[in-house]
């Protein structure tokens, strides 16, 4: 089981499931949001996640491919949890609310395209310049 919070506390959840997969996000939304080089998205099954503590809100932005991502974040101190595409059955937590840290030796980078100069993607990583097919 994975547990994590918002930065505050006010917001735990736990997700009762193995990560599908786990991408490091160099889009400029994942920059953005993390205020950081990059995003560390930990992509698991919508089913599998719950909020056990704290009131969360949802803010929906529009995505490169004309879409929406709904946005769950902490009312109280605005950490963002996790976002999910409503059409699919995924939910992407934000890798820094974990608790533990997760290992990204190996991990997929996407949006190369737009990653910040100095940034390496190591060698043996799988990488994509946009968002893998």
């Amino acid at each position: 089981m994975l547990k994590g919070s918002c930065q505050c506390g006010a917001v735990i959840y736990e997700v009762d499931a193995t990560p599908i997969d786990i991408y490091v996000c160099h889009c400029t939304e994942c920059r953005k949001q993390s205020s950081s080089a990059f995003g560390i998205s930990v992509i698991v099954p919508a089913e599998a996640m719950r909020i056990v503590e704290g009131k969360t809100r949802i803010w929906t932005r529009p995505t490169a491919s004309g879409g929406e991502i709904l946005c769950l974040f902490c009312e109280t101190c605005g950490s963002r949890i996790s976002h999910a595409d409503p059409a699919e059955d995924v939910v992407s937590i934000k890798g820094g609310s974990l608790a533990s840290p997760v290992d990204l030796t190996g991990v997929k980078h996407i949006w190369t395209q737009s990653k910040l100069p100095g940034i390496t993607i190591p060698a043996g990583c799988e990488s994509f310049e946009r968002e893998p097919a």
